[in-house]
């Protein structure tokens, strides 16, 4: 791929991104609580180009070869489900999701839609009980991928906040990749079933994510009367605030976006 100059990524750029080489994925440490859970070894494969943290030379020449490989994957297995998750954080919203559950994957679907993360969720579970489990174990999985993804957290915008609209509906997302767990969920959805999915499941698939991704999470509703457009219109918001917070700073330079110089699950 032919050199490319953007000027205003030089002349001050820190050491890290000067060098001829930069190398974005950090591995994880697989010393895992939970024995239910296995990271799995990320094969390599080829990306696009990430520009915020891509190889830099000297001269301010964008080094295309160079690509983000901030991948997590994740297999979850107890007597109820059997899930795997992995996600690309530097995708291009390719969703490959299939959970048993039409609605939740239509909603994961909107997560690397506007993400534009690459999704592959497959899960097996006991849902001719109901969908509790599943929703659940899904969304630990993928909270357990983000924080392997995420790694030290270095260089990124951490905060993210997006307001969302859906016809008569609009929800607002803000968070915060803190390492602290925190969910302040502020829906009314009207139904009790969106066609078969429990609309309680909403609120416990975000509080499962949160606890196993250390993120501060707050979900708040403008407005809305149907409860399609309610759910839809927080997972589009959510998708975004997500980017927003997980994509590169090129003033920070590198650093970790916190005065205390560590960004860690608490």
């Amino acid at each position: 791929m032919k050199a490319q100059s953007f000027g205003f990524l030089s002349p001050s750029l820190p050491k890290t991104l000067a060098s001829s080489r930069v190398r974005v994925y950090k591995s994880f440490s697989r010393n895992v609580p939970n024995p239910s859970l296995r990271f799995l070894p990320s094969s390599p494969s080829p990306r696009l180009p990430c520009l915020a943290m891509a190889a830099v030379s000297s001269s301010g020449a964008f080094n295309g070869s160079e690509s983000c490989c901030r991948i997590g994957e994740v297999r979850r297995v107890t007597k109820e489900t059997n899930v795997f998750v992995k996600v690309n954080l530097d995708g291009t919203g390719v969703s490959e999701c299939s959970t048993g559950i039409p609605f939740l994957d239509h909603m994961l679907d909107q997560l690397a839609s506007h993400g534009l993360f690459d999704l592959n969720v497959k899960a097996s579970g006991d849902i001719h009980i109901d969908d509790h489990h599943t929703n659940e174990d899904v969304a630990l999985a993928i909270g357990t991928a983000l924080l392997q993804a995420l790694g030290d957290r270095k260089g990124i915008h951490r905060f993210g906040h997006f307001s969302a609209p859906l016809d008569e509906a609009a929800i607002d997302v803000i968070l915060d990749l803190s390492g602290r767990p925190h969910l302040n969920y502020d829906l009314h959805i009207p139904t009790e079933r969106v066609g078969t999915y429990d609309t309680q499941l909403v609120e416990h698939f975000f509080q499962s994510l949160v606890n196993t991704s250390g993120m501060t999470l707050h979900i708040l509703q403008r407005a809305g009367k149907n409860s399609h457009h309610i759910i839809e219109a927080t997972f589009k918001a959510f998708a975004r605030a997500l980017r927003q917070a997980t994509e590169y700073d090129l003033r920070r330079q590198g650093t970790v976006p916190s005065s205390k110089g560590v960004l860690s699950r608490s």
